[in-house]
């Protein structure tokens, strides 16, 4: 069982919201960059790559001094594109999967996922939460919440808020789109039966829950804002130039 960690961010440029996205620039940076040169300051994660369909990703990923790999058009989610590299690079035991559209991802973060994961090599996945701001709506499908246990095991993942605040104000917490994966699970996640949770919700980590395997959820205080939209693009921007980065 290899302790060596992958890093791979997958970086598609179709997007309903936010077509190319990223490709759209931060200061003079594309986002990419930024995501790739955040992970870069892990001080867990051993290699790093781009996994993308697209030449144009590619090429920016190589100009500025980032590993990318190209992977295969058809693939239906951005797991089977991990899995795609993943096969790529055998020697790795644990998989770390970094959303592209999250420019402002802190290092810290990504390790605390990641000493979840080595600490309980036992658990198939570990991911990563934050409280919800007093500015974000529970209510925002677009924002995932997950409710899980006092030892830090997912419960649930869902687009509408949970708990429920029926008796009391609930605490409600946002998921992160970042997974820590044990390599021989995420060879074989396709094999694992389909989820009426996964349709239901259209969250893919929701087909590891139902099906019996444990995530691992690492409680962030805080985390900068990913982007799903031309809006959340010009308030990383605002970000961005407060904290003098452009």
């Amino acid at each position: 069982m290899s302790d060596q960690i992958l890093g791979v961010i997958p970086a598609r440029y179709a997007s309903t919201r936010l077509p190319g996205k990223p490709l759209a620039l931060i200061g003079t940076k594309p986002m990419i960059q930024w995501t790739y040169h955040h992970a870069s300051l892990s001080k867990s994660i051993h290699r790093l790559v781009v996994a993308t369909d697209d030449k144009r990703i590619h090429e920016a990923v190589i100009a500025f001094g980032g590993e990318s790999v190209l992977t295969s058009p058809d693939h239906p989610t951005g797991t089977d594109r991990i899995i795609e590299v993943a096969e790529k690079f055998p020697g790795y035991g644990i998989i770390l999967n970094i959303q592209g559209d999250e420019p402002g991802m802190e290092p810290n973060l990504i390790d605390g996922v990641l000493d979840l994961k080595i600490k309980h090599r036992n658990w198939e996945m570990t991911t990563a939460a934050v409280p919800f701001a007093s500015s974000e709506d529970p209510k925002d499908p677009n924002k995932v919440k997950v409710v899980f246990d006092r030892n830090s095991r997912a419960n649930y993942f869902s687009r509408s808020p949970i708990p429920a605040s029926f008796k009391a104000e609930a605490t409600y917490h946002r998921h992160l789109g970042i997974y820590a994966y044990e390599r021989e699970f995420l060879m074989n996640y396709n094999q694992l039966p389909a989820s009426d949770w996964e349709t239901v919700e259209s969250l893919e980590q929701l087909r590891a829950l139902q099906n019996g395997s444990t995530i691992g959820v690492y409680l962030s205080d805080k985390a900068n804002l990913g982007v799903d939209s031309p809006a959340d693009l010009e308030v990383v921007i605002r970000d961005f130039k407060a904290k003098g980065l452009i």
